[in-house]
């Protein structure tokens, strides 16, 4: 049998544990199959305290795990793992959502309509609200091979549609009007550090010519320039990836050589922070070449698309991207695979023929 007490705590007036309207800490004590238990319950409510009594002598101490609690294991496992800062951060909203929602609610007592109730209550974007249901399948998965749950109640749970645009690489005359706005950029901001227009340049022809992301660009050092090649591990995958670049890209980044092992991260402040503030100034250079939906990413697009136009394979497009599969390669870049595209026309010449 659980006895629940109030701990009293050092600046609480009473003293008797058969008080119990203060505010201070439940505790229970007492035997739950055959093994002494004295511990904390977390709560100060006493009505919350007593249904997770009953849980614990129905359910055991596992199966009345609050999800609070279970958030707090599922976030030291993720650490333990060694994920990587972004995907811990990811990991974090998600539990402190759910321990803001159904904190105190025992773990086996949620339902997929306690689930849907939570998604129904997000005003992300779709795309936004898929992510983030499929980490909370990941959390009560963890939970189900913690053997806490039987089931996972975000399984059946639909995820919004989400409705892919299309990729849409810059154009040559887009480009231009990029590079010209990177070169001028003072002028319409004078504020901007006097090394702004040829470290923006710089940094457009690297991801330009070499497909990487922004955060790799951003910090890409001169031991990752080999021969003219650029050699990294793609941060999504780890896997090592060499990429030839032009000598006009490696002359444009080697004019922003300061003698530091970045080009573009001066170490004053976080990875992230220079991060932001380069993705600040592109915007601004995007908004002053007169392409208001310009972003980064669509440089990256630029590299694949015009590699797959020349009739490179979608495999070899997948691997200088660092793509985990090649199915997320297809999903966006398959109608500009040329071989695709010849064999569409042929198809289409023929008929001519045949009529």
């Amino acid at each position: 049998m659980l006895t629940p007490y109030r701990r009293h705590r050092a600046g609480c007036k009473h003293a008797s544990r058969r008080y119990k309207s203060c505010s201070c800490p439940i505790w229970v004590q007492g035997t739950l199959d055959g093994v002494s238990v004295r511990r904390s319950l977390d709560l100060t409510n006493w009505e919350a305290a007593n249904r997770r009594i009953r849980d614990l002598e129905v359910y055991g101490p596992n199966h009345s795990l609050s999800v609070k609690e279970a958030c707090t294991r599922f976030l030291s496992d993720r650490k333990a793992a060694h994920i990587s800062q972004a995907m811990m951060a990811k990991y974090r909203h998600v539990a402190d959502e759910l321990t803001r929602e159904l904190g105190d609610v025992p773990l086996h007592s949620i339902t997929p309509h306690d689930v849907r109730t939570l998604r129904e209550s997000w005003t992300v974007a779709p795309i936004t609200a898929q992510k983030r249901l499929e980490l909370i399948r990941k959390f009560f998965s963890f939970c189900m091979d913690s053997d806490w749950l039987t089931k996972n109640p975000a399984r059946l749970v639909e995820a919004p549609p989400v409705r892919h645009v299309p990729t849409l690489p810059f154009t040559d005359r887009e480009m231009e009007a990029i590079l010209w706005a990177a070169e001028n950029i003072r002028v319409a901001h004078p504020k901007m550090p006097e090394d702004s227009p040829k470290k923006l340049t710089a940094l457009i022809l690297l991801m330009r010519y070499s497909g990487i992301r922004i955060s790799d660009a951003v910090m890409f050092r001169r031991s990752l320039l080999r021969d003219k090649k650029l050699f990294l591990h793609q941060a999504k995958t780890g896997q090592p990836v060499l990429v030839p670049l032009p000598d006009f890209v490696i002359k444009a980044v080697m004019a922003c050589d300061e003698g530091n092992e970045h080009f573009f991260y001066t170490t004053i402040g976080t990875p992230k922070t220079a991060i932001t503030d380069w993705q600040w100034r592109l915007r601004k250079v995007y908004d002053m070449a007169g392409l208001p939906d310009g972003h980064s990413h669509r440089l990256r697009d630029t590299f694949s698309v015009d590699l797959l136009s020349r009739g490179v394979s979608l495999e070899t497009v997948s691997i200088l991207l660092g793509h985990k599969s090649i199915r997320t390669t297809e999903k966006h870049y398959a109608p500009f695979v040329k071989s695709r595209q010849d064999a569409l026309e042929a198809a289409v010449r023929l008929s001519w023929t045949s009529a």
